[in-house]
């Protein structure tokens, strides 16, 4: 058997592991999917009415919500990493020679799968309460990738958080930054109606661009061209240095 193949095969070990993983923990499955449900009804229903954007208010906040979403669920994996390490779980399968690269692939897929899935309910839930979108086929697919891409980079980001942590409780800790990251951009009120240093900052930081770029693709016209290559340089950052952090921390400790 390959050297390739037998990669694969333990990566798709790892993946059902943590899958398992995740199903078992019921708070993980909250904090993950159904909290930003919670936050979603909770914006449009009780804070919505006292916000000004064009058009319907649900329309504006589901492409912050996606985003939200995926930074949600980060935090039970950052633990997760952290948590096998320090129970030697990781050591004992270098000893079975199993692949490191597996091992920390079975931690961004599942992380990436478990994100899309809590988009997937966002948006579904979106319709129920009144989401209209009138993004195209293609724009869809745009967007889908835009969101792929953006689980896909923060969960490397947040595996290497989490080997980095000292404790698992300090790894948790370490994804809220990009936890709240997104309630300090353009997510749920328009950066241009904050107030000075906010509003700059809102303009700057890494997700506003993403939620500019998932909004305009959704509403079905053309997106900033700024914006989408913000989006997808910030997205393919986080990747990069998530993945080179990771492996360089996961080889160090393993």
């Amino acid at each position: 058997m390959s050297t390739l193949s037998t990669s694969f095969g333990d990566a798709a070990i790892m993946l059902r592991r943590n899958v398992k993983h995740t199903v078992r923990n019921p708070v993980t499955v909250f904090q993950a999917v159904l909290f930003p449900v919670v936050m979603m009804l909770m914006f449009v229903y009780v804070f919505g009415g006292a916000f000004k954007v064009t058009g319907a208010y649900v329309d504006y906040a589901v492409p912050g919500l996606t985003v939200m979403a995926i930074t949600y669920g980060l935090g039970p994996t950052a633990a997760a990493v952290k948590g096998d390490m320090a129970k030697g779980i990781n050591n004992r399968f270098k000893a079975m020679d199993v692949s490191h690269g597996a091992v920390l692939a079975g931690y961004v897929v599942s992380t990436t799968v478990r994100s899309l899935i809590a988009d997937a309910v966002i948006v579904g839930v979106g319709f129920a309460i009144g989401f209209r979108p009138h993004a195209s086929f293609v724009q869809w697919l745009a967007v889908i990738g835009l969101m792929l891409l953006l689980a896909f980079a923060t969960s490397w980001l947040t595996v290497a958080l989490g080997l980095a942590a000292k404790t698992v409780e300090s790894a948790g800790m370490a994804t809220v930054p990009l936890i709240m990251l997104p309630f300090l951009s353009s997510a749920f009120v328009p950066a241009d109606t904050m107030g000075t240093g906010v509003r700059q900052f809102a303009e700057y930081q890494p997700f506003t661009p993403i939620i500019e770029t998932l909004r305009g693709l959704l509403s079905g016209g053309r997106p900033s061209t700024g914006d989408a290559f913000a989006a997808v340089g910030w997205s393919v950052g986080f990747a990069l240095v998530g993945y080179v952090w990771a492996v360089a921390t996961f080889r160090r400790r393993a």
